[in-house]
């Protein structure tokens, strides 16, 4: 396996924070400045780029979002 190819290994899971933000009409800035985390981090993590991500960093994220882990983090399908 190449490098590119295993740089775009499928995970399975889809973050739903692209439609978390639109439905409560926050944007990537206003998140970041809440809980603390660079907006390029963000943008990983909303582009299905994230190879990790720290729990705290998951929960800052959905107490800003009022939302559950699951609500942000879903199996996606092949």
């Amino acid at each position: 396996m190449s490098p590119a190819e295993s740089d775009e290994e499928f995970t399975g899971i889809h973050c739903r924070l692209d439609e978390l933000l639109a439905e409560r009409g926050m944007s990537l800035t206003e998140l970041s400045a809440a809980v603390g985390v660079s907006i390029v981090n963000l943008s990983v993590l909303k582009n299905d780029r994230a190879r990790a991500i720290r729990y705290s960093t998951l929960r800052a994220i959905c107490e800003a979002l009022e939302c559950d882990v699951g609500d942000l983090l879903v199996l996606a399908a092949r």
